[in-house]
């Protein structure tokens, strides 16, 4: 299914894209159910509440439009995010074109990547209250000058555990989108050199974009065999694979998991694809970009770029 949460005169609503990719499903507006409340209760109610929603896919009881409702993020407030480094393509391209952000500054960043990111899968932790969905403008914060996309995708849990082996691990898995890790590079250059952060280089509103919609694990059989694209304006900038992810989302959560329990509803992004943003290509944001990131099987994701006015 490819699950969705939607704007309505009655609040947020919950549902499913019904064949074609035109109309809902409202699960909402067709039960009173606790587990259709919104997208986080839905995850919590397991397998007899996904059963109950693919029963109002085969057969809606309340069908909506999708070009008379305005799409959310598929979670609007995760309840924890993570975002890992597993391209490493995209660590040598971005690190090669530092001095494009930091100019004479540039020799102040360590110039050798480190091993540890191939050994472990390494994250931070983003703002989960920054998060927005397809179509919300992305405003640039006013103390940034270089503002950047970031394209990758990431997994929804769908249960709870605790030292979880890698094999087990994908049963935890309960859905995929795509997401746009938007970046501050100025900001956070400036950051990062103090080992710690990025802070303001990843935090602001509009600065965590996810959707269109979350697409339930059963959807995509081979998560290491999807093709990730990238446009802005309608120029392609960016083909790549996840394929060439180091660490599998299985390897990721087993390591996250480490004395440390994980709930349902947390967010595991798989860091940036190769080529999947601007400062590999020297090209920072524009007031007015659209850009559109596609998943394969995750659907399209657009977002216009907005400036502030001032400082």
């Amino acid at each position: 299914m490819k699950l969705v949460t939607f704007a309505t005169d009655n609040g947020a609503h919950i549902g499913a894209m019904l064949p074609g990719e035109a109309a809902i499903s409202d699960f909402t507006a067709a039960s009173q159910a606790r587990h259709f409340e919104d997208m986080l209760s839905l995850i919590d109610g397991g397998e007899a509440a996904l059963e109950e929603a693919r029963s109002l896919v085969v057969a809606p009881a309340f069908v909506r439009s999708l070009d008379t409702v305005r799409l959310l993020a598929p979670v609007p407030v995760p309840q924890q995010m993570y975002d890992c480094l597993t391209f490493e393509r995209h660590l040598l391209q971005a690190r090669a074109n530092k001095h494009i952000v930091l100019g004479d500054k540039a020799d102040s960043m360590p110039g050798v990547l480190s091993s540890v990111f191939r050994d472990i899968p390494v994250y931070y932790k983003p703002n989960r209250f920054s998060v927005v969905g397809t179509g919300v403008d992305i405003v640039r914060p006013r103390y940034s000058e270089w503002l950047d996309y970031e394209l990758e995708f990431g997994v929804f849990l769908g249960r709870s555990g605790k030292n979880i082996s890698p094999a087990d691990a994908w049963d935890h898995i309960f859905g995929y989108c795509i997401f746009n890790d938007v970046s501050a590079r100025d900001q956070q250059y400036r950051e990062m050199p103090a080992m710690l952060g990025p802070s303001k280089g990843k935090d602001f509103d509009t600065g965590n974009v996810m959707g269109p919609w979350l697409v339930t694990a059963d959807e995509i059989p081979d998560p290491g065999a999807l093709t990730m694209t990238v446009s802005v304006n309608g120029e392609e900038r960016c083909r790549g694979s996840s394929a060439d992810m180091l660490h599998s989302f299985a390897d990721i959560i087993a390591y996250a998991s480490i004395d440390e329990t994980l709930h349902t509803g947390e967010f595991f992004a798989s860091g940036t694809v190769g080529g999947g943003s601007g400062l590999e290509f020297g090209k920072p944001l524009a007031h007015g970009d659209v850009i559109e990131m596609e998943v394969s099987g995750l659907g399209r994701l657009r977002n216009r770029v907005v400036f502030q006015e001032g400082k």
